[in-house]
């Protein structure tokens, strides 16, 4: 299944997340998870729903996306037992990395990892908050297969259907797995 597989628990976590119009710009209505943070049983749901997942799959590393994936990422790893890989915009991390660009729709942007953070061998999880359009999705299975990685899945807690991020992973061939729906209704 390729959303959250419980309809009670799914509904808590999206009568968690706030909507937001016009954030960051005329037009957007911006899916807030910092209401969702707030609410201790609601993103202990949302973890858990996660961990349930993916315990069983052998994951070695959880890959997060700078930065709500940051949120997500750690405590997923920790309860499966796999190590957590920032994914990082550039120049935010020290050291040796290796990096990934892609285009947005009004320019272009890049994530970076830490050289030797990912192994050849590795199975990977990579964690957002959100999918939209799947560009920063699809720069990460870059970045972590250049590093010899296997994704093995990507996973979010909100789609936004409308923009076609799944099928762009899907046209890499890699599954997403997201708990709930984008709102478009703002939030009281």
């Amino acid at each position: 299944m390729s959303t959250g597989d419980n309809p009670d628990t799914t509904g808590r976590i999206k009568s968690a997340l706030r909507v937001i119009p016009n954030f960051p710009k005329p037009g957007i209505m911006f899916q807030d998870i910092t209401t969702l943070l707030l609410d201790p049983k609601a993103f202990k749901d949302t973890i858990d729903l996660f961990v349930e997942r993916y315990k069983h799959e052998h994951i070695s590393v959880i890959a997060g996306i700078e930065a709500r994936g940051f949120i997500f990422g750690p405590p997923i790893a920790l309860a499966i037992g796999a190590k957590f890989v920032p994914l990082r915009k550039p120049k935010k991390l020290p050291g040796e990395v290796i990096s990934e660009k892609y285009i947005l729709e009004y320019g272009s942007d890049c994530l970076e990892m830490h050289v030797g953070a990912v192994e050849s061998g590795d199975r990977a999880l990579i964690v957002d908050d959100l999918i939209a359009t799947g560009g920063t999705l699809c720069a990460a299975m870059n970045l972590l297969e250049r590093a010899g990685a296997e994704v093995v899945e990507c996973a979010c807690v909100i789609e936004v259907p409308e923009l076609k991020g799944r099928e762009r992973l899907r046209s890499h061939g890699k599954p997403l797995y997201v708990l709930v729906e984008s709102q478009f209704e703002p939030s009281s």
